[in-house]
């Protein structure tokens, strides 16, 4: 395991924790929002069949991804998901007894945001789906075939399973000081831009998840608040897990397939700081 720094934060680890609940929170305020706006919204103003703007969603999401790493980065290194934290505490050695508070925390900022979300877009969703079904469940949680194409959870799962693979491996190599990262701390926004990638080219199957927190904390919030399948899909079949099974999965298996095939190649130049995204370079770095 890796020395722990000291990085000059007052907050300690309930600082750290702070600022992935609140990191988590914007993402979920954005994520969450963007998809109540396109579905819910979308349903009482457009025409039958003119629904999905699916790139407004995937731009959403990666915006939400970039200013959350941008509020919790200093803090705590910004992971906004229990599948980056594991992978790092694996394969980077970040603490193990930091693992299950930042997960709580994750899953807390998540599902506060959710029901902000819920209490805003109350009268949208009433009207727009007035039973509270799977018509606009997915405003708050994912699933299979976004609950119209005929995926099966185990396709969802193969499916969370890559993605989250494909997001860790990126993030591993866009935050990584011995490889090339994005200098003058872009790479939170470059980050952004893998997910917005991944929901363009990965969204169909089972929604992107690729963040136990990102669908943990709305379900939950969704169930207490009416929506009382949501632990379920549209066949019936329990699904909730299948969001949190396959991030984790998915990101170690995308941070084995970085180590194995980068960064055990690089050359060696200095130590990193475990779990963060790197400074801007200057003389105070």
């Amino acid at each position: 395991m890796a020395e722990e720094k000291d990085t000059g934060t007052r907050g300690g680890v309930f600082g750290e924790l702070c600022a992935e609940f609140a990191g988590t929170m914007i993402l979920i305020l954005f994520g969450c929002g963007v998809v109540a706006q396109v579905v819910a919204a979308g349903a009482l103003t457009k025409p039958p069949g003119a629904l999905g703007d699916h790139d407004s969603i995937a731009w959403g999401w990666g915006l939400g991804v970039t200013l959350g790493v941008y509020v919790a980065a200093r803090l705590s290194g910004a992971h906004i998901n229990p599948a980056v934290t594991l992978s790092l505490a694996v394969f980077k050695g970040f603490p193990w007894r930091k693992v299950l508070p930042y997960t709580v925390a994750q899953t807390l900022g998540a599902f506060v945001a959710a029901l902000l979300v819920r209490w805003n877009y109350t009268e949208v969703l009433a009207a727009a789906d007035p039973r509270h079904t799977f018509k606009t469940q997915f405003v708050f949680s994912t699933l299979p075939g976004n609950g119209v194409l005929p995926v099966s959870e185990w396709g969802a799962l193969r499916d969370q399973i890559i993605g989250t693979a494909i997001l860790v491996l990126l993030i591993f190599a866009l935050t990584d000081l011995l490889n090339d990262p994005p200098k003058a701390n872009m790479a939170p926004f470059v980050i952004g831009l893998v997910v917005v990638a991944i929901g363009m080219a990965w969204g169909a199957d089972a929604g992107y998840a690729i963040n136990p927190a990102r669908d943990f904390g709305p379900r939950l919030a969704s169930f207490i608040t009416g929506y009382h399948t949501a632990w379920r899909d549209q066949y019936g079949n329990f699904y909730f897990w299948v969001p949190i099974v396959g991030p984790l999965v998915g990101g170690l298996v995308g941070a084995a397939l970085y180590k194995v095939l980068v960064s055990r190649f690089l050359p060696l130049a200095g130590p990193q700081e475990v779990g963060r995204i790197p400074a801007p370079e200057g003389p105070e770095s």
